[in-house]
């Protein structure tokens, strides 16, 4: 059995989503699969079918996300110190080389990887190259639209 990684933080969102899984989605879908079924006919009712397929959808991230949690290997980020140097959970300030823009990334699990709030898979290239580098490096990303140098302006453990 392999333990993922996980930082504290997205622990405790995924904790959340199955909490609101369980007591709000939940009762929500049972309540429409039984208003729906109350209509009679359920091999013609577009409600019924609807309602169970979300069901079972719910029921599959209910049972995704509990089996993560109690696999995670939980590593919480403000407890690490270890310098300049890039390792799990840090959050990286990057310097594109040709364009000088500023990008800020936080390495996390794979599972509460979410670019739009900057956080990267640990297995993503981004990740890969920068993993184990410090403050001053710079790193050669290979990734599908070709290769990219970063420097690594900063690391923090927030």
């Amino acid at each position: 059995m392999s333990r993922h990684p996980l930082t504290k933080a997205g622990v405790e969102r995924l904790r959340e989503e199955l909490a609101t899984l369980k007591k709000v989605d939940r009762p929500r879908i049972i309540a429409a699969i039984a208003e729906a079924r109350a209509h009679g006919d359920l091999k013609e009712n577009a409600e019924y079918h609807a309602a169970k397929e979300q069901q079972g959808f719910i029921e599959g991230r209910i049972q995704h996300l509990e089996y993560t949690i109690s696999h995670a290997q939980i590593i919480d980020v403000t407890k690490l110190n270890p310098g300049d140097k890039v390792v799990f959970g840090a959050t990286v300030m990057l310097a594109d080389e040709e364009t000088g823009e500023e990008t800020r990334y936080q390495i996390v699990g794979d599972i509460e990887a979410d670019i739009k709030h900057n956080r990267i898979a640990v297995s993503s290239p981004i990740s890969r190259a920068l993993i184990g580098r410090q403050v001053g490096d710079v790193v050669v990303v290979r990734a599908p639209a070709g290769e990219r140098e970063y420097e690594i302006v900063d690391v923090e453990y927030v």
